[in-house]
């Protein structure tokens, strides 16, 4: 072949079989090609156009020659980290691929005799027939009591095969070593939930962040996760409560010691309260109380303030102005019932995330790790069962 003045031989490359072969713009110095050597082969995957099938990192291979450096963009700008190997010929995504995103890999490669080439390609991801999502708690930036799992809720359904994926994608990192395992739990919702125990209490003071690498990761029926999440939070005061219901006595302890007492009315013999440890789920300092909610039909509609929540179910602290036999009688439906002042006190004492421990009471009943954040109601060896890592 013939070629002119100020032109150079054009290099056809083919595509590997479900990969894209990149176009290349070789550079370096003048002479034939035969002088410089051939350019490297450089092809992606996945490759081409549209529609490409989720669940697959990014990768690049670099044939007769090495690469000399990758950069992978999606298309909000973001840069997606990977790993070039030691021999410089090929490079992989840290994570896996986004639903319905176009990625664009700009390469530079040179090839076994030196020669110079760049190149650039594009691919977009397919649409999930669904997303996933998901609900953290706590939230970031929040500072909690010594109890508080990492509890995340989902959207959507993971299926059991695919539960250890999504488990191991999650990483908890401590300022300060703490042990803890992570545990499937079904919420009082009925969504699957992924939640993070430590083996004993927190620490106070000790720095917690949640990093979830979700993104191109499948969560079954038809369901594929967008995105990574990464949030923090903080361990508070060594603040608890121990109910000790015969005493009809609250008491609150600070690292351990008490602090300060308040009477209160737990549940009745007929509804005695739930036992074991319990967590502050949330706080309302206005609520109003409706017996539908419990089970208990349309007996009453009551209003109540400085309301601290445990079970989902309606095992709660409260106000209760209407209850004239307040630390003498156990008369309530569950719930422990304190005067207004007292209830404020205990509110103010126990941020969400601390414990609620009930002693004495007649209820045998096991309260289920779903309703609410009740993952202190199981053994540390109970607990680590949960583990689809560990079955």
């Amino acid at each position: 072949m013939h070629v002119g003045s100020g032109r150079r031989p054009v290099l056809l490359m083919s595509a590997l079989v479900g990969s894209l072969a990149l176009s290349a713009c070789s550079g370096g110095s003048g002479g034939s090609s035969e002088d410089a050597g051939a350019a490297a082969k450089v092809t992606v995957s996945p490759g081409g156009g549209k529609e490409v099938k989720l669940g697959s990192p990014i990768s690049v291979k670099a044939d007769g020659g090495k690469l000399t450096s990758v950069e992978v963009k999606d298309d909000k700008g973001e840069k997606v980290d990977g790993k070039l190997a030691a021999d410089g010929t090929s490079w992989q995504s840290s994570g896996k691929v986004k639903p319905k995103t176009t990625y664009t890999v700009k390469t530079a490669a040179e090839g076994t005799k030196g020669r110079k080439s760049s190149s650039t390609a594009s691919f977009t991801t397919e649409q999930p027939e669904k997303v996933n999502k998901l609900t953290n708690t706590p939230q970031n930036g929040q500072t909690v009591g010594t109890g508080m799992p990492v509890s995340i809720l989902f959207d959507h359904k993971i299926d059991k095969d695919k539960r250890a994926e999504v488990e191991k994608n999650f990483k908890v990192s401590t300022s300060t070593p703490v042990e803890g395992a992570w545990g499937w739990v079904t919420d009082y919702s009925g969504n699957d939930r992924l939640d993070w125990r430590p083996k004993t209490y927190w620490p106070s003071g000790t720095k917690v962040s949640v990093k979830g690498s979700l993104a191109g990761v499948n969560s079954g029926e038809g369901g594929w996760f967008a995105r990574d999440y990464d949030y923090s939070f903080t361990i508070g005061a060594d603040h608890k409560a121990v109910i000790d219901v015969p005493g009809h006595t609250l008491t609150m302890l600070e690292n351990g010691k008490p602090v300060g007492s308040v009477k209160g009315s737990a549940g009745s013999p007929e509804a005695p309260t739930r036992g074991g440890i319990h967590t502050v789920r949330s706080k309302n300092a206005d609520e109003t109380m409706d017996s539908s909610t419990i089970g208990y039909g349309n007996q009453w509609m009551l209003d109540a303030k400085w309301v601290t929540h445990m079970t989902a179910s309606g095992t709660f602290l409260h106000s209760a102005p209407w209850n004239n036999q307040i630390g003498v009688v156990n008369n309530s439906h569950g719930c422990f019932g304190m005067t207004t002042e007292d209830a404020k006190t205990v509110y103010d004492f126990l941020p969400i995330g601390s414990t609620v421990e009930v002693k004495g009471t007649s209820n045998t009943e096991k309260t289920d790790v779903g309703n609410g954040l009740e993952v202190w109601q199981e053994t540390w060896d109970q607990w680590q069962k949960r583990s689809a890592l560990k079955n």
